[in-house]
C-alpha cells in the first residue's frame, strides 16, 4: 500500500485494484503489494446504483408515505386558522389569508420540494445532509476529520450520480475549493440546518397533539387545560414507544389513518364551500394578498407567523426520501396531499366568512355537528400520525451524519429488509421524547409553541434554499441566472415570514435555537475531538522503516490478530504502545479500518481492499472495508473474520507466506481494539479554556458512553482484547 498527498493536500491511499478480467494489475501480481477483493456474498450490497421499483411497489410505497411524511403537513389544518389573532376580521380579509395559503402551498411544498428539490438526492437519501454529502463529493474539502479528508483513487467513481455535464469547475466550485473559511461556513451551515430540524422532531408532535385533543374542550366545560395536557403526555409517550416497531410497521398503521383524514378534510371543505360561500376559491388570485396588506399593515404582516404553519412538514418529503423514494413522495402530494389541503383550508375560510366569530376554534367549528365526535377521533389520531414525518426524519438525519462523522456512533437499526433506508435509532427517539414531554408541560399549550415551530420550520427552508442553490452551480451545471432567480424570489418570500417570526423570540421562539444549539454542542464538540486525534496519529504515527523495527524486536507468537484502528494513513502510535507493554506479536497482524463513505452504498469490488505493508517482512497487512451510508453493517464476527482471513490467502506472494497463513489461521484468531483518551493542555486566555473543556471533558464524555468504530461487528468478546493509551494534545 502507498501513501500520498494528492494536489489538494487530501491523504490518497494507492492499493492496486483487479483488472476486468478479476486479476491483479502490476505485472505478476506479487510485487504490486495486494488487489481488490470483493466480500463475501453475505455482505454484498444489493447496487450503487438507484434501487429500481415497479409500478406497484411505487403505488404501495406512496400509501406509506402518506402515514410517515404526510402527516405534519396533513394535519396543518388543525391550527393554521385558529392560530391567526385578527380582531374585526371580514370576508376581503379570510379571501387575503387563504390566498397567502394557497400561495404558499404551491411555492413552497409544490414547486419547491416536490418539483426541484427532490431531484437533489444523494443514491436516494434526502435531507440538509444530503445535499451536503454531494457537494463534498464534488468539492475537494480541505478541512475535518481524518475519516472525511482520507480518499482512495476509487473515490473518484463517488461521482457518478451526480448531474454534471461538464469537466471544467465552474466558478463557484473554484471558490469553495480555494476558501477554507467557505467551507467551514458551508459546513456550519449545514450543521444548523440539520439541527433544526432535529428541533422540529420535537415540536411536531407537542403542536399536532395538543392542537387535536384541545377539540374536546368546545364540548365540555368541566374538562380544563391540565386535562387536555395531561391527556397529550399520555399519547406522545405511545407514540415514542412505538417507533421501535419500524417504519414500515408503524407507516402500514398510520397510513389508512392519514387516508381517511385526507378524505374527510376535503369532503367537509367541499362541504362549506358550497354551503357557506360557493366562490371562495376566487382567492386563487394573489390581487386578495395586496388587498390584505393593504388593509391590515402591521396587523397583517404579523399574521405571517400563523401562515407559514400550512407548510409545517413540507420539509420532511426531502428528510423522509430515503424511507421511500423520490416518485412514490410525488405521487402522493399531487393526487392526494395538495388537493386536500387546499379543498380544507378553502372550507374553513368559507366557513369563516359567514362565521367570523369562530375563528379561534376554525376546524373544529367548521365541522358539520353531527361529524364532531367522529373528526374528532380521527383528528386526534392523524395528529399522532402527524408527528411521525419528522421523527423518521431524525433518525435519517442521524444516520447521514455519522456516517458523515459529524455526530457520535448512536445505535441505528435497519428495520427493513426491503427498503434500505428505513432505520430507527434508540438514542435519538428517547431524547426526541423527553424534549417533546418538556415543551408540552412548560408551555401548557399556549401559542408559545406555534411561535417555536414556525421559527424552526422558516429557518431550515432558508438553509435548504442556500444549500440548493449552490448545489444547481456546482453539479446541476444550471446557468448562474437561473440558480441567482431561484435563490431571489425563495429567499424574499422566505425572508419576508422570518421577519414577522423573529419578533416573537420572547413568546417561544428561543425553543429551536436551545434545541439547535444541544446539537451543535454534540456535534462540534464531536468533529473537534476526532479532527485533534486525528492531528496527533498523523504526528506520532509509525512509520514503516520503525514498523518493520518493532515487528523484529517483538517475539512473535502463533496465530492472527486483527487489530482494528481509524488511522488509514499510517500505524497509529497505540501499535507501538501495544508492543511495548507486551512484547510480542502474532505471526499474523492485520490492521483493519472500518470506513463509512459519503454514499448510498459501495460496489462489491470496492467494499473489501486488503495489501501488504510495505517494508514490513510478510505477516503485516492492512485491510479496509468501506460502507456507504445505506448498506447494512451489522456483522457477524466470525463470518468476517474468515472472510477477511480467505481474502488475505489470494495475495499471498510466495509459497513460505501462503504457508504461513495457513499455519497461523489454524493457531487461533485474537482482536485488539484501540481506546484512545485525549488529554488537552496549552491555548491562551479564554479560547485555549474553550478548547480544552471540549477535548477533555465534552468529546471524552461522547466517546465514553456513545458507540466505537466497529460496534456494528458482533465480536467474540473471548477473542477480544482492549488496549487504551492517552493521547496528550498540546493546543496552540
Amino acid at each position: 500500500m502507498e501513501r500520498r498527498a494528492d494536489a489538494n493536500g487530501d491523504i490518497v491511499l494507492e492499493m492496486a485494484s483487479p483488472g476486468a478480467d478479476g486479476q491483479q494489475q502490476g505485472g505478476d501480481g506479487g510485487a504490486s503489494g495486494g488487489r481488490t477483493l470483493s466480500f463475501s456474498q453475505a455482505y454484498k450490497m444489493r447496487h450503487r446504483t438507484p434501487q429500481v421499483f415497479t409500478v406497484s411497489q411505487t403505488l404501495l410505497l406512496s400509501f406509506q408515505s402518506l402515514g410517515i411524511v404526510y402527516g405534519d403537513l396533513g394535519t396543518s389544518p388543525l391550527y393554521v386558522f385558529p392560530s391567526v389573532v385578527l380582531p374585526g376580521a371580514g370576508e376581503r380579509d379570510f379571501l387575503g389569508i387563504l390566498s397567502l395559503i394557497l400561495w404558499t402551498l404551491t411555492l413552497m411544498s409544490l414547486v419547491k420540494y416536490v418539483l426541484i428539490v427532490l431531484r437533489a438526492d444523494d443514491h436516494g437519501e434526502g435531507g440538509t445532509f444530503a445535499l451536503y454529502s454531494l457537494l463534498r463529493q464534488h468539492v475537494n474539502f480541505k478541512g475535518g476529520t481524518p475519516a472525511q479528508v482520507t480518499r482512495l483513487p476509487s473515490d473518484l467513481q463517488l461521482r457518478f450520480h451526480g448531474k454534471k455535464k461538464r469537466s471544467e469547475p465552474s466558478r463557484m466550485q473554484k471558490f469553495l475549493e480555494g476558501s477554507a473559511v467557505a467551507q467551514s461556513v458551508l459546513t456550519y451551515v449545514v450543521l444548523v440546518g440539520t439541527s433544526m430540524v432535529m428541533g422540529d422532531g420535537a415540536l411536531t408532535p407537542a403542536i399536532s397533539v395538543l392542537s387535536a385533543v384541545q377539540g374536546i374542550q368546545s364540548r365540555s366545560p368541566k374538562i380544563e387545560q391540565k386535562h387536555v395536557v395531561m391527556l397529550s403526555v399520555v399519547i406522545l409517550l405511545l407514540l415514542f414507544l412505538f417507533q421501535q416497531m419500524g417504519t414500515g410497521r408503524v407507516s402500514f398503521s398510520f397510513s389508512p389513518i392519514m387516508l381517511v383524514w385526507f378524505g374527510s378534510i376535503a369532503m367537509i371543505g367541499l362541504y362549506n364551500i358550497i354551503v357557506y360561500y360557493p366562490p371562495v376559491l376566487k382567492a386563487v388570485n394573489p390581487y386578495y394578498i395586496y388587498c390584505y396588506f393593504a388593509r391590515n399593515g402591521t396587523a397583517g404582516w404579523e399574521q405571517l407567523g400563523a401562515v407559514i404553519l400550512c407548510i409545517t412538514g413540507a420539509e420532511a418529503m426531502f428528510a423522509d426520501l430515503g424511507h421511500f423514494n423520490k416518485r412514490s413522495i410525488q405521487v402522493a402530494f399531487s393526487t392526494v396531499v395538495y388537493p386536500s389541503l387546499i379543498l380544507a383550508y378553502a372550507g374553513q375560510a368559507a366557513y369563516l366568512i359567514k362565521n367570523p366569530a369562530d375563528l379561534s376554534t376554525a376546524f373544529y367549528s367548521s365541522i358539520p355537528g353531527g361529524l364532531f365526535w367522529p373528526m374528532f377521533v380521527v383528528a386526534t389520531l392523524a395528529a399522532i400520525v402527524a408527528s411521525q414525518s419528522l421523527i423518521s426524519a431524525s433518525f435519517s438525519i442521524i444516520r447521514q451524519s455519522i456516517v458523515l462523522d459529524y455526530f457520535p456512533r448512536a445505535t441505528v437499526r435497519h428495520t427493513s429488509d426491503k427498503y434500505e433506508g428505513q432505520v430507527y435509532c434508540p438514542e435519538v427517539n428517547y431524547l426526541l421524547m423527553l424534549f417533546c414531554v418538556l415543551i408540552t408541560i412548560g408551555f401548557q399549550g399556549g401559542p408559545e409553541i406555534g411561535h417555536a415551530f414556525g421559527v424552526a420550520v422558516i429557518w431550515v427552508m432558508l438553509i435548504t434554499t442556500a444549500l440548493m442553490t449552490v448545489v444547481m452551480v456546482v453539479i446541476w451545471d444550471v446557468h448562474p441566472a437561473l440558480a441567482a432567480t431561484f435563490f431571489t424570489v425563495y429567499v424574499a418570500v422566505e425572508d419576508l415570514y422570518m421577519s414577522s417570526l423573529m419578533n416573537k423570540l420572547a413568546q417561544g421562539g428561543w425553543v429551536p435555537f436551545a434545541i439547535t444549539a444541544f446539537f451543535l454542542v454534540i456535534t462540534v464538540s464531536w468533529t473537534y475531538g476526532r479532527k485533534k486525534k486525528g492531528e496527533y496519529e498523523a504526528g506520532h504515527m509509525i512509520s514503516g522503516n520503525e514498523l518493520a523495527t518493532v515487528v523484529a524486536r517483538s517475539a512473535r507468537v502463533p496465530g492472527v490478530c486483527f487489530f482494528f484502528t481509524d488511522l488509514m494513513n499510517g500505524i497509529p502510535p497505540i501499535v507501538r504502545h501495544y508492543a511495548e507493554h507486551t512484547g510480542c506479536l502474532r505471526e499474523l497482524l492485520l490492521f483493519v479500518t472500518v470506513r463509512r463513505l459519503p454514499v448510498t452504498s459501495v460496489l462489491p469490488e470496492e467494499r473489501f481492499l486488503v495489501a501488504a505493508e510495505e517494508e514490513v517482512p510478510p505477516g503485516v497487512y492492512r485491510s479496509v472495508v468501506q460502507y456507504g451510508y445505506m448498506d447494512k453493517q451489522d456483522m457477524e464476527g466470525e463470518e468476517f473474520l474468515e472472510s477477511v482471513l480467505a481474502a488475505l490467502k489470494e495475495i499471498a506472494r510466495t509459497a513460505e507466506e501462503a504457508a504461513m497463513m495457513d499455519r497461523a489461521c489454524r493457531s487461533g484468531v485474537s482482536v485488539v481494539i484501540g481506546r484512545t483518551i485525549l488529554t488537552a493542555s496549552g491555548g491562551k486566555q479564554v479560547h485555549g479554556w474553550f478548547r480544552r473543556f471540549i477535548v477533555n471533558h465534552m468529546y471524552r464524555f461522547l466517546q465514553k458512553n456513545f458507540n466505537s468504530g466497529v460496534s456494528n461487528i458482533k465480536l467474540d468478546h473471548d477473542k477480544t482484547m482492549q488496549v487504551g493509551m492517552n493521547y496528550k494534545i498540546k493546543l496552540d
